[in-house]
């Protein structure tokens, strides 16, 4: 005779266990309930009305398209939705509605501002042409500071000497250098790499004060004994040497073809290069002046033989600099290729020229413009959207990443090509109605009335930005057609019987659900409590507009929620009927109508998601609505009504049957 362990179900639990876990969902839903409960009667936090509701101002504008070519009025309309939008949203108006409708020859921009009752304030803000502007950065402030703020910058100013002093001070006691620049330079571009700056020349445009600080007695690794002030602020300078490098007095030919930058001709690549090798094997040094005259795509080279005059090293791409060291003087290169084409270059006479290796350490020096900085960072500039003719997205030929090209007409060649001369290595900003779309920085002058802004855009991306350019390059006049303003009162009424009929509506599924269902029906209704302070919590926590028809996709999904009851209220009964304890038909209620539950809901998920996808903003708003109220729905059919009926079956006077709406006589 042995002794052997009961055998138990895998699956079985601990009756106090389960009990503890049951006491605690329930404190805890009971305490979410009370949470959202207050958050949706705070006044702090009001619930967000759509125009049926809380009035607002509804317009239709009719686009004159007589100036756009047919093939563009798509995509102009479109840029023109996209200039309202950002304008509605910048004015603050809660989800704005802005649709296009195109029919025969009619282009046509549908306004709806919720809450915005002034109509002639919202005329103003959407009837006007979008303003295309090029801007450069501001250096300067048209602050007028007192003498007291002057005294406070002087004060400022005097720290920040003496803090360089002592560093300086260090340096010259022969503290280690590195260490100095770690610690203390606010340079980030060079402190990983001990603060040096290579191959400088006297007349760098942002380092040269440095090398001009430089005695000619200087010896390598000598610290300079002063501290040297520019644009950036303070600098311990060390002298690390010089290299000897040369100037150049080069002329070029180019030859573009389509996909480089700023070229304007279609030509293809396969043509460019038989014409360019045609030109080397002609050029020389009597005519290359004339076949430049005759056959470079560089504007500034027409005319004066492709002259570049003295370059200085590091002045133009590498490419092109390496193939040009690499040239004797008075010869002419082999073909070289650029980010702008296929070059030839005629090396016509060189000389030394000195460059500077130096290392530094930037320290702060406050200026006026850093403690009063201008009202604006960024400056107007001749050039403007009249002077745009296009943007169009293209894609590279050998990443096949997505770019915008941009074209401009002749003035605007000229005006852009002086500008990007002058900016190298800075920023112009494109604003569209007072706001940057993008700020890209000038990589080299760009003549040729073509450029690419390039940057890590997706197609997506690229193509919202050529619409925005657009919109400005092809402005398109709006006429206002019709407006129309709803008065808050009319929404007022409509919201009341809203209530009314939702109110109403629960009413009536409360006392069905009682009366059949009794005890769980009881339970059932308490969910449902639950689930409206829930739904409504969710509505302001997501900031969703609320409209006639979000309330109506709020209603629907209170049926829908009753109705996973009653499936799992008759599964139950079944159970019950079949001579199961109350806790055990529980259980597997909820397990076999579950699936029931599951699939009903998620066809009725994937209908809400076409619509909200796919349909116009009082639908959508249905659909998010009906979508949320599912999906919490789930929660409080599932979790909450089953975790109280789990609570009651262990109780003595839960035990009839009575009270689940079944009959004593049906028990077996």
């Amino acid at each position: 005779m042995k002794y052997h362990r009961t055998p138990t179900s895998k699956y079985a639990q601990p009756v106090r266990s389960t009990r503890s876990r049951t006491y605690f969902t329930v404190v805890a839903t009971a305490v979410l309930f009370i949470l959202c409960a207050t958050f949706v009667f705070s006044t702090s936090t009001p619930f967000r009305l759509g125009l049926d509701l809380q009035g607002g101002t509804h317009l239709v504008y009719e686009a004159d398209m007589s100036e756009i070519p047919g093939d563009d009025r798509v995509s102009a309309l479109e840029g023109v939705k996209d200039v309202i939008e950002r304008r509605v949203n910048a004015f603050g108006v809660s989800e704005p509605v802005v649709q296009t409708t195109i029919s025969n020859d009619s282009y046509r921009v549908i306004i709806e501002l919720a809450g915005v009752l002034d109509v002639n304030e919202a005329i103003n803000l959407i009837g006007e042409t979008p303003i295309l502007e090029f801007k450069e950065p501001s250096y300067e402030t048209d602050y007028v500071p007192t003498a007291d703020e002057l005294s406070q910058l002087t004060m400022l100013n005097m720290e920040e000497e003496a803090a360089a002093q002592v560093i300086l001070n260090r340096a010259v006691a022969g503290e280690d250098w590195n260490a100095l620049v770690t610690e203390n330079s606010i340079d980030t571009m060079t402190s990983s790499d001990n603060g040096a700056l290579k191959g400088i020349s006297a007349d760098h445009y942002v380092f040269g004060e440095l090398v001009s600080a430089i005695d000619s007695w200087s010896w390598e690794g000598r610290i300079l004994p002063n501290l040297v002030e520019n644009d950036e602020g303070t600098n311990i300078v060390r002298f690390d040497g010089t290299e000897e490098s040369e100037e150049m007095q080069l002329s070029h030919i180019l030859v573009c073809f389509e996909g480089k930058t700023g070229c304007q001709s279609d030509r293809e690549a396969l043509d460019a290069s038989l014409l360019i090798n045609n030109l080397k094997e002609q050029a020389t040094a009597d005519n290359f002046a004339q076949l430049a005259n005759e056959n470079t795509d560089d504007p500034s080279g027409v005319g004066n033989g492709g002259d570049l005059d003295w370059v200085q090293p590091g002045q133009t791409v590498p490419a092109f600099e390496l193939a040009a060291v690499a040239t004797e003087i008075g010869a002419v290169s082999d073909v070289v290729e650029t980010e702008f084409g296929y070059h030839i270059i005629y090396k016509r006479d060189a000389q030394a020229a000195t460059v500077y290796n130096i290392s530094r350490i930037l320290m702060p020096y406050t200026s006026k413009t850093d403690m009063f900085p201008p009202a604006s960072p960024w400056k107007n500039t001749e050039l403007s959207g009249r002077h745009l003719t296009r943007a169009n997205v293209e894609f590279d030929q050998t990443t096949g990443a997505p770019h915008v090209s941009i074209n401009f007409n002749g003035e605007g060649d000229n005006l852009f090509g002086e500008l990007t001369e002058r900016l190298i290595g800075q920023p112009i900003a494109i604003f569209l109605d007072g706001e940057a779309i993008t700020t890209p920085t000038v990589q080299s002058a760009i003549y040729g009335g073509q450029a690419v802004i390039t940057g890590q855009f997706t197609v997506e991306e690229a193509k919202l930005l050529a619409q925005r350019l657009n919109a400005g390059a092809l402005p398109v006049p709006l006429d206002l057609m019709s407006q129309q303003t709803v008065g808050p009162t009319l929404g007022q009424i409509s919201l009341e019987k809203s209530i009314i009929a939702a109110l109403i509506g629960f009413a009536f599924v409360a006392l069905y659900m009682i009366a059949y269902y009794r005890l769980p029906g009881l339970f059932a209704v308490l969910a449902l409590v639950m689930y409206t302070a829930f739904n409504l919590a969710v509505y302001k926590m997501l900031d969703v507009t609320v409209t006639l028809a979000g309330i109506a996709g709020f209603i629907l999904s209170i049926g829908m929620a009753v109705d996973a009851n009653v499936l799992i209220f008759e599964r139950f009964r079944e159970e019950l009927k079949s001579g199961r304890d109350v806790l055990g038909a529980i259980d597997e209620g909820f397990k076999r109508a579950w699936t029931s539950i599951r699939d009903g809901n998620l066809t009725t998920l994937i209908a809400a998601a076409v619509l909200f996808w796919f349909s116009t903003s009082f639908i959508k708003g249905f659909a998010l609505t009906l979508s949320i109220g599912i999906l919490l729905s789930m929660f409080t059919a599932i979790t909450v009504t089953r975790v109280w009926l789990r609570l009651i079956a262990g109780w003595k006077w839960a035990k009839p049957l009575g009270l689940y709406g079944v009959k004593r006589d049906s028990q077996e």
